[in-house]
């Protein structure tokens, strides 16, 4: 008898312990995480998408029709201003330029024999004029014929680099044919469009250094090594995007960046005493942002925020709250209006420290 009275005080005991567990592991559960807005200088970066421009990027075409005799230099090579690319056959030219020489120096001796006479008053003054009129057209003639026979060699007019050829030797090509193109990739010549308000705010923030400086992040998600620098502003806003196109220039020493690649710039912008908030403190309500309020009772309460900029993971908040109160960092789906939670207070630094911001 004794040992069953045993056995049940035994299995009360366990029965009182469990509760309590149990009741302890429920009230930790329900223990939320509270913070405080955190202010603190930082730097809003936004983010474009960008077209990617040689500083000089030309067409070479034929400037006379012929066919393509040879090809100097391959497909994507790099080469000097002057150097030879392409040649056209020359032969018809140079018949031509030496056709034009044989008439200038028969033009220049019936002129000889002409103005020897008119020394001599045995011809008149016209005559003499007319045959200088035409050793004249002769030599126009002649370095006319030049020309053509100069368009038939086709050379690199600044440094850089070749693209591909639509035209293989032995083509035959007309005046005007597209034969390659080369780019200038020196320094490259980045474009994007930016809102009219972010425009505002960038003309007023390079008011006194006069330049803005960026930053590009390539096709590869890398950053390119180089800052670039806004040079030019287009005159006129886009009415259908409300968009202004800006142009930045970077240079190019290691020829990473060419001709038609696209990226995104990042800019820059320096805040004062930012109050920052993380993301998932907040939730919306018909297009408007709401944080979660603890009180000084432990009650919560919803209260709306105003956001002045939007970065990964986190809010810069302009309105709604001030760096003194708590808000409600986890748990938001589990509360409603008025009720009174139990928390852990985490502070700011610690819980924005292990979020993505950028320094200032």
């Amino acid at each position: 008898m004794n040992k069953l009275f045993m056995l049940l005080g035994m299995c009360v005991l366990l029965c009182h312990a469990s509760c309590n567990t149990k009741k302890e592991e429920k009230e930790a559960e329900q223990k939320l995480l509270v913070t405080n807005p955190l202010k603190m200088d930082t730097a809003i970066v936004n983010q474009y998408v960008c077209q990617i421009k040689s500083i000089r990027h030309i067409e070479l075409r034929a400037q006379e029709k012929g066919y393509l005799q040879k090809i100097y230099v391959d497909e994507g090579s790099i080469v000097k201003q002057g150097q030879l690319l392409f040649q056209i056959m020359p032969t018809l030219y140079e018949a031509e330029f030496n056709k034009a020489q044989a008439e200038v120096k028969l033009a220049e001796i019936e002129y000889q024999n002409t103005k020897s006479l008119s020394d001599r008053n045995i011809v008149a003054k016209n005559e003499l004029a007319m045959t200088k009129a035409k050793l004249d057209k002769a030599n126009a003639e002649l370095a006319l014929t030049q020309i053509h026979l100069r368009f038939t060699e086709i050379r690199a007019p600044f440094d850089g680099i070749i693209d591909r050829f639509p035209v293989r030797p032995g083509s035959l090509v007309e005046e005007g044919d597209l034969l390659s193109t080369l780019s200038d990739n020196s320094k490259m010549w980045v474009y994007f469009n930016v809102p009219e308000a972010e425009y505002l705010d960038y003309k007023d923030s390079t008011k006194n250094n006069g330049m803005l400086n960026v930053n590009l992040v390539m096709a590869n998600h890398r950053q390119f090594e180089y800052p670039g620098i806004v040079e030019t502003i287009e005159a006129d806003f886009d009415n259908e995007t409300g968009n202004i196109p800006f142009r930045a220039t970077f240079p190019n020493p290691h020829a990473l960046l060419r001709h038609g690649e696209t990226g995104s710039i990042l800019v820059s912008t320096a805040v004062k005493n930012a109050l920052i908030i993380p993301q998932k403190a907040t939730f919306e309500v018909l297009d408007k942002k709401y944080v979660y309020v603890v009180g000084n009772d432990s009650r919560v309460k919803a209260r709306e925020i105003v956001v002045t900029a939007d970065m990964e993971d986190i809010y810069i908040v302009g309105s709604g709250i001030t760096e003194n109160d708590k808000i409600l960092l986890e748990g938001l789906r589990k509360v409603k209006e008025n009720d009174k939670i139990t928390y852990a207070y985490e502070a700011p630094l610690s819980v924005i420290g292990r979020l993505k911001l950028p320094a200032e």
